[in-house]
């Protein structure tokens, strides 16, 4: 099993001694004494509230039956102290210059390989409004920006050379300027979710008085994730004054939209997120495709940009095919986070995923978890992790 070591600038305590595993699951970096009180705590009551009484009177009035994740300890995830500021990888001397405050996920070669394009059905009325919108969005978009989502034949291809200027000028093929331009404007609409929520948990858990159960630390780790796929693309090529434009233009819309939305049913909100990045993968999937068959010949070999790099841990020869399909991994972890999410009750459940993010494998072939299974993950993830404090503290033999 993979890991990475941490730790602090200065000198090296038990306490700032963290451990991240990669595979088959990614853990949250929790510090011994984290772990400690995570394995020795006061078992977690099913309420989130902080008050003793409180929460007596939630189970007494039978709120509390039934509460994803409220067996497990420390469902909040780790406090920041617990995270250090440097990473130093043991798996590579790479010379690392960013300073990511917050989790994302590394990934194996195999665990790139293991997305696939996946859909989940609507059932309720609010997932189909969610699905419709997200259908309706995509068809304008792909409008706006020339995209068709076929697949040119074979004999085409096996021509030599490809067709290329010809198959772009009869609109079946995008050009690498439409596809940076598709790309910039999906980036800087998916990073607005995860903010949007994050703040709104937020204020709520400011206002009420209570503890979030974990569901902050992972939207607005998905806000930065977004944003750093954006600020990746952006170093292929500066967007134009149209495309600021449009951009502003579309922020300033839909974030107003998605707040009201989440405002009154955070289920659809999440509902919508895990439809949105359903067609995000779908998008990256067909982009990997040209680039592998050569339909992209400005992208060929071009190598992965710095920040890409240093953010997804990539090797120095890594070339910006391996930048898309790790972004793609990133939107396929995002579909499985908010179908997941929107299966809980959004008031009393707890995030199953603050202590640890579900083996790659599971999020690129699943579209989410049901209720039932968020609440068996969060037992086996909070099992894994005392399981791991007793390996780490048993005297050495």
């Amino acid at each position: 099993m993979s890991c990475i070591i941490r730790q602090s600038r200065t000198a090296l305590r038990p306490s700032l001694l963290t451990i991240s595993y990669l595979h088959p699951t990614t853990t949250r970096s929790f510090s011994f004494t984290a772990r400690k009180t995570i394995e020795a705590g006061r078992t977690q009551h099913a309420s989130t509230a902080l008050k003793t009484n409180v929460r007596e009177r939630e189970e007494q009035s039978g709120v509390s039956v039934k509460v994803v994740g409220e067996e497990v300890k420390g469902a909040e995830g780790a406090h920041y102290q617990d995270k250090v500021p440097m990473a130093v990888n043991t798996l590579s001397d790479m010379t690392r210059t960013g300073a990511w405050t917050m989790m994302n996920p590394i990934y194996t070669e195999e665990d790139l390989n293991t997305v696939q394009v996946v859909h989940r059905t609507p059932v309720t009325i609010g997932d189909k409004a969610a699905h419709g919108t997200v259908k309706f969005l995509r068809a304008c978009f792909d409008f706006f920006t020339g995209y068709r989502d076929e697949h040119i034949p074979a004999e085409v291809l096996a021509q030599r050379p490809i067709p290329i200027k010809e198959l772009r000028q009869k609109g079946l093929l995008l050009s690498d300027n439409n596809w940076l331009l598709r790309v910039i404007l999906l980036e800087s609409i998916a990073g607005v979710p995860g903010m949007v929520g994050g703040t709104l948990r937020h204020l709520r858990s400011l206002r009420l008085l209570r503890r979030d159960g974990g569901w902050i630390h992972t939207l607005l780790e998905e806000a930065e994730n977004e944003r750093m796929h954006l600020l990746t693309f952006m170093t292929i090529s500066q967007p134009t004054i149209f495309t600021r434009a449009l951009v502003l233009a579309a922020q300033g819309v839909f974030y107003n939209a998605f707040f009201l939305t989440y405002l009154v049913s955070p289920k659809t909100a999440h509902r919508f997120v895990g439809a949105l990045e359903e067609e995000a993968v779908r998008t990256y999937t067909h982009c990997i495709a040209d680039l592998e068959a050569g339909l992209i010949p400005e992208w060929t070999d071009v190598p992965a940009p710095k920040i890409a790099i240093d953010y997804w841990r990539l090797p120095e020869s890594a070339t910006l095919l391996d930048v898309i399909r790790a972004v793609r991994a990133d939107e396929a972890t995002h579909r499985f986070v908010n179908h997941s999410l929107a299966d809980l009750d959004q008031k009393r459940d707890f995030n199953p995923f603050a202590l640890m993010e579900a083996s790659a494998e599971i999020r690129g072939t699943k579209y989410g978890f049901t209720r039932e299974e968020s609440a068996e993950f969060a037992r086996q993830s909070h099992e894994k992790m005392v399981a791991e404090v007793r390996k780490l503290e048993a005297p050495a033999t």
